[in-house]
């Protein structure tokens, strides 16, 4: 019985034969297929058949994930009515170990009805499809990483690889941005830190109370077990759509601790506020927003109000942020 290689050698004999791959590569021809992807008026479609097929759909989504539309296209559908999506002006990589696949050599003619350029990632450059190809990048390796030969290892990495890159430059030619990334990976970390605005999160208005500045501490105390936020919003007596100021539980606790128990009943929503408190607006990118509760120093901030145009629009929880993903 053959024993197992360890799995740091087929990961290292997988990594050779990327580095391999990289040095044979012919930088006029990869510079060519970069170019392709440059020009294209239409989409990429990406194809192969089986481990292939799996390794054209990862590409097909990187490249989307980039800002370049490319979808995959299953060779076996396409001749039974999807080769409907290939348009004039498309890209199409084929993705073969062998560039005998029987399958893409099908479709080929009738692909080519049609305006499109064909780029090739292939095992054998000059077999029956690199032949009928435009440009064929050079994805060959001398054997995969495994005892049976014909277990797809070295070879799908190896295409793999060029689909990486091939992205990659593409990404750099077209001064793709972590901003522009980030727009088209909304529920990703990245997205989530550079989408998400205050707005999106805050508390509406519409959805709090807000109490006069002459208000008695028992209103006061039933607007804060109401809203169930940590804080509620103090009226400007000139203007009542302005910002009086911001009462939070901290607040009512130290006002009732230097107030002794039998003045307890003379106060107002103005002896117990903070008039001047740390706001945010409704553009302000939510990190930011999080960023200040966090880096406050005098006191822990868990709730901001948001203000537009000296206007009270809203409040922003720390909770909200937090359950956005964005600690």
């Amino acid at each position: 019985m053959t024993t197992p290689p360890p799995i740091a050698e087929v990961m290292l004999a997988e990594a050779q034969a990327i580095a391999a791959a990289a040095q044979r590569l012919d930088v006029t021809h990869a510079q060519r297929a970069v170019d392709m992807l440059l020009a294209c008026n239409g989409k990429v479609l990406v194809t192969g058949v089986g481990k292939s097929g799996l390794v054209a759909q990862k590409i097909a989504a990187s490249l989307t994930s980039v800002g370049l539309m490319s979808v995959y296209l299953n060779p076996l559908d396409a001749l039974h009515g999807d080769i409907g999506v290939v348009r004039d002006g498309d890209v199409i990589i084929m993705i073969s170990n062998s560039g005998e696949t029987t399958e893409l050599l099908a479709v080929i003619p009738y692909v080519k009805k049609r305006d499109v350029r064909l780029l090739g990632i292939l095992g054998k450059t000059k077999s029956a499809i690199g032949q009928r190809c435009d440009l064929a990048l050079d994805a060959s390796v001398e054997r995969e990483a495994s005892p049976i030969d014909q277990v797809p290892t070295s070879s799908t990495a190896v295409a793999m690889a060029i689909g990486d890159a091939l992205t990659v430059a593409w990404m750099m030619a077209k001064g793709v941005s972590v901003n522009d990334f980030a727009m088209n990976h909304p529920a990703g970390s990245i997205g989530r830190r550079l989408t998400l605005m205050v707005r999106d999160l805050m508390i509406p208005l519409d959805k709090l109370i807000m109490i006069n500045a002459d208000a008695r501490l028992p209103e006061v105390v039933d607007a804060l077990t109401t809203q169930a936020i940590g804080a509620v919003l103090v009226k400007n007596a000139v203007d009542p759509a302005a910002l009086g100021g911001i009462i939070t539980d901290g607040d009512l606790r130290r006002a009732l601790k230097r107030t002794p128990a039998d003045g307890w009943g003379g106060l107002v929503a103005r002896d117990l506020m903070t008039t001047t408190p740390i706001a945010v607006v409704s553009g302000m990118p939510a990190i930011e927003a999080l960023t200040l509760m966090e880096r406050n120093a005098k006191k822990a901030i868990t709730v901001l109000p948001v203000i537009d145009e000296a206007k009270v629009v809203g409040m922003l929880r720390m909770h909200d942020l937090v359950q956005a993903g964005l600690s």
